[in-house]
């Protein structure tokens, strides 16, 4: 694997470098320095701990629930928190429900025995995806009894391609590899692994509780106020040209658009675009007037999958990029959604299409053509608004799979 080990060895360097001008990769980085140092003086040695590791902020609230319930069920455990990905880890560094929250050093040898002597987990849980070559041998090595929940696996991945040996001998760590659907138990068993169990997705587990305690937010419904709401969430530049002229057509629809990222310059566009005025969540108060404000701008974090619980309809960014972002906060409340084209590496988004809740837009004359009916027909919005939260409701259960197959 020499390889594998000098290719990490090059992308760190490139990181270090370029983290000089990105933000992101400075964060990388730093949350990385002295990170041995930071363990050894924070973990209990003597703790009994329960390792989950996730790569960004998406597969946290996949490993949420499983957190979760591991601390109710089972308080003899410390939980051990780790992140891949900046965006994960400086949103949920404060995570109350884990005990210890740290970066996941980069996967060298060295670092990989080090992580494990001072994490000494008796369990391991890897959420979605992270398959780590050296990590993963070096659990298989000390008899760390290791899964994978909620995973996915494509035909056209590493594992099945003639080159994959390394990464399909790296599957060999997991006791158990709890998977969302058949085709990824049908695509391992080709490979050998009988060891699989279709579990489905956690994420439904996640947003069934948000949609049972969701928040309260008084700037949320004074501006509603008796208008009907469209919530756009995680949204980026080419979904919102289409959302200002949806807007635009619609001048009795109350809009929140809850932006990807913060980018002033994307904020100020909405703004100013918006004919029917706008304001920023960050700047309203108890004096602030709404009045026939049409747009709010959501810029501040963990407010989103709540909002969702104040719409009518639901729109999905990132479809016009890599990928759509999570459809089931929106689902879960009985929106019907809406989202771009780049959306069918998301089981969950596929299957709403099938079932009639959901729909991709490739242009503005799509998305008016899904909106306007859904606008005008109370009866076909309650048919549309019914499959989507049976769907949600359907398919919650795996976290507690999950659990009884590791403590049975």
């Amino acid at each position: 694997m020499w390889f594998y080990d000098i290719g990490l060895i090059v992308y760190a360097w490139v990181v270090r470098l370029v983290s000089f001008r990105n933000p992101k990769a400075k964060l990388w980085v730093e949350g990385r320095k002295n990170w041995f140092r930071r363990m050894t003086e924070r973990i209990d040695p003597a703790a009994r701990i329960i390792w989950v590791h996730v790569a960004s902020l998406g597969e946290f609230e996949q490993g949420r629930p499983i957190i979760e319930q591991l601390r109710r069920s089972h308080p003899e455990y410390k939980i051990l928190l780790t992140f891949y990905s900046p965006s994960g880890f400086e949103i949920r560094k404060h995570y109350e429900g884990a005990d210890y929250i740290f970066y996941l050093p980069l996967d060298t040898p060295r670092n990989v025995r080090r992580f494990l002597d001072v994490a000494h987990p008796e369990i391991a849980v890897f959420v979605k995806y992270e398959f780590w070559l050296n990590l993963l041998r070096e659990l298989r090595r000390r008899r760390i009894r290791t899964f994978i929940v909620s995973a996915i696996f494509r035909r056209d991945s590493v594992f099945f391609k003639w080159y994959g040996s390394w990464w399909r001998q790296a599957l060999e760590t997991f006791e158990v590899l709890f998977v969302q659907n058949e085709e990824s138990k049908k695509l391992l068993s080709g490979l050998g692994f009988d060891n699989v169990f279709v579990a489905g997705d956690t994420r439904f587990d996640r947003v069934a509780e948000i949609a049972r305690n969701v928040k309260r937010i008084d700037v949320i419904e004074r501006f509603r106020g008796d208008s009907r709401l469209f919530v756009a969430g995680s949204t980026w530049g080419p979904d919102e040209e289409l959302l200002i002229r949806l807007m635009t057509d619609n001048p009795d629809v109350k809009f929140v658009v809850a932006p990807h990222e913060m980018d002033e310059a994307r904020i100020g566009r909405l703004m100013s675009e918006t004919r029917g005025g706008a304001l920023r969540f960050t700047e309203c108060s108890p004096r602030t007037g709404y009045g026939s404000r049409q747009l709010l701008v959501l810029d501040t974090v963990g407010l989103l999958a709540s909002v969702y619980g104040y719409a009518t309809w639901g729109y999905i960014g990132g479809g016009f990029g890599v990928g759509i972002h999570n459809t089931l906060e929106a689902a879960t409340f009985g929106l019907p959604i809406a989202f771009g084209p780049n959306y069918r590496k998301f089981k969950e988004a596929c299957d709403l299409e099938t079932l009639g809740a959901a729909c991709p837009v490739s242009d503005y004359d799509a998305l008016k053509a899904w909106f306007t009916p859904l606008r005008d027909n109370e009866d076909f919005l309650q048919k549309t608004s019914r499959i989507a939260k049976d769907y949600t409701s359907r398919h919650q259960g795996a976290t507690d799979i999950f659990l009884k197959a590791v403590f049975h």
